[in-house]
């Protein structure tokens, strides 16, 4: 070793419209605060521009995907998430990334952990976050991953190849329930929400009752400091409601703002993170609002009018639109929501940190010379 900082092997990938470094989970402290700490080393959290770090600065590029060996029989791989806050020295686990997901199955075929088919493979994706499986279908012609194609999805530039993430049953991911409350609609600071819990624990309300007219954009919602106060609110209280008591410190519930659509779609939305909006839409975002979209009182399925089953729910958002496809399987079986995504290899290295976590506790650390 050159130098007295402490390295391990990364990939960094794009993950749908998110990106961010994955690591196998043998290469990280089984510990989860001696992980943490690292993680925040690593990215550099605690500082807007993430200067010292690898985070891009940014909510959708401060994540982190840590993948192993599956913990359980119906799945191939187990896939944590992990949200690093920029403002503050906070790594949160509880809810999943599904843009992130989508570099998932690429990156387990391309570590050994899953065998390649031709000319596709399947990987089963235990999210450890939720407690969920996900299929995702890659694309591997003679065994290979291919990460280029035609496929476009709004919220990143050129094309690349399709990678489908069919969530099998995504409802109650962090409660338990699809509405938490027991409620499909409810007040909060006289603005009627819907607490819906699918994929991701989320807030969804109209965005008129806050003012919003849907011309405005990203920067100017993420400028509007009374409209993010107020959210803010609704959205700790909704936490509560939901079970989620220290919502406060954690990026879930998501506040969700709804509108009608302007360009053929089913619903407009705009999915903040929680104090930021996101330039696009969240991918478990939109298969937790897409699912409301079909749930009988929510203000989703309201303002979205009839929705059958099987079908699409288009969501438009700031950069384009997102289709979801929705079925189920059999009269009493769990709604299953399917998605196209794409995903790239960006980088392999190693990446350094400051701290050597083995000088600093005798806990078993593990990772690569």
């Amino acid at each position: 070793m050159s130098n007295d900082l402490y390295s391990l092997p990364c990939v960094l990938m794009r993950g749908g419209s998110s990106k961010g470094p994955f690591f196998l989970a043998s290469d990280l402290p089984g510990d989860p605060a001696e992980r943490d700490r690292l993680l925040l080393d690593l990215m550099g959290a605690g500082h807007p521009l993430q200067i010292d770090g690898i985070g891009g600065g940014n909510a959708l590029s401060s994540k982190v995907a840590i993948v192993g060996p599956a913990s359980r029989d119906d799945a191939d791989i187990d896939y944590l998430f992990a949200q690093v806050r920029l403002d503050r020295r906070i790594v949160d686990t509880t809810p999943n990334c599904g843009n992130m997901l989508a570099a998932v199955g690429p990156f387990a075929i391309e570590s050994g952990m899953v065998a390649a088919s031709d000319p596709q493979t399947q990987v089963r994706i235990h999210n450890v976050n939720t407690g969920k499986v996900v299929l995702a279908t890659v694309q591997t012609p003679e065994g290979r991953v291919n990460y280029r194609g035609d496929t476009e999805i709004a919220g990143a530039p050129g094309t690349a190849a399709p990678i489908s993430l069919a969530f099998l049953d995504a409802a109650g991911a962090r409660t338990g329930k699809l509405l938490p409350t027991g409620e499909a609609s409810e007040w909060i600071d006289g603005v009627e929400v819907s607490c819906v819990d699918c994929a991701m624990p989320m807030v969804m309300m109209a965005a008129s009752a806050l003012g919003v007219t849907g011309d405005e954009s990203v920067a100017a919602l993420n400028a509007d400091t009374a409209l993010l106060a107020r959210m803010e609110r609704i959205r700790i209280e909704a936490g509560r409601r939901m079970g989620i008591a220290d919502a406060a410190d954690r990026v879930i519930p998501k506040p969700v703002l709804l509108l009608p659509p302007r360009a053929g779609g089913t619903l407009a939305v705009r999915y903040f993170m929680p104090h930021q909006c996101h330039s696009a839409l969240a991918i478990t975002g939109a298969v937790g609002i897409s699912t409301a979209c079909v749930t009988p009182g929510t203000v989703a399925r309201r303002m979205a009018g009839e929705v059958a089953l099987p079908g699409d729910v288009a969501l438009e958002h700031p950069s384009g639109r997102l289709d979801v496809a929705l079925h189920r399987p059999g009269t009493d079986a769990p709604i299953v929501a399917s998605v196209v995504r794409t995903a790239r290899r960006l980088f392999e290295g190693r990446v350094f940190a400051n701290a050597d976590p083995r000088k600093e506790t005798a806990a078993p650390w593990s990772s690569a010379a």
